[in-house]
């Protein structure tokens, strides 16, 4: 287990959690924002929720509002506009910041990452997404603008599934 899966987290609801509790599965870890001009990406981040969870993938969408205050919302109006409008349902964290000096651990680490570039450092927009290899290593980093069900993004979920 590496130091990613042990950084302390907390569900939308309030629950303490940490990555350690997919161990042992792929995670798709996405900032979302509900008020943003690539929040329908959601529908297409539950239907890889939804179509690989069998195969060991977990999607885990983390609330920011650091973007034009595009999440404004409580963690209530959060999940209500979540599941109401895109039906999802994979897992949420509490509302964090990903950049700035108030950014999250979590990203502290999961910014390091480089992208299809060459390019670490900071969260460019809503949506950017970190692909966690079961063994909790950072192996991909999808810009916002890459759709979920993009092909990279599909062939890097089925070179980093559980076997």
């Amino acid at each position: 287990m590496t130091d990613l899966q042990n950084i302390e987290l907390e569900t939308l609801g309030g629950e303490p959690t940490s990555l350690s509790e997919y161990g042992g599965r792929t995670v798709l870890l996405v900032n979302v924002a509900s008020k943003c001009g690539l929040t329908p990406q959601y529908s297409a981040l539950e239907k890889l929720a939804t179509d690989y969870a069998d195969r060991g993938l977990t999607v885990i969408g983390v609330p920011c509002n650091q973007f034009m205050g595009q999440e404004p919302g409580t963690a209530e109006e959060i999940q209500t506009f979540c599941s109401a409008t895109y039906g999802v349902t994979f897992p949420l964290l509490a509302k964090i910041e990903v950049n700035g000096g108030n950014r999250h651990p979590l990203y502290r680490e999961l910014t390091e990452t480089k992208d299809a570039d060459g390019a670490a450092g900071d969260v460019q927009w809503n949506f950017e997404k970190f692909l966690i290899a079961p063994d909790g290593s950072v192996v991909n980093r999808f810009r916002p603008r890459t759709v979920p069900d993009a092909p990279e993004v599909i062939d890097a979920i089925e070179a980093h599934l559980p076997t």
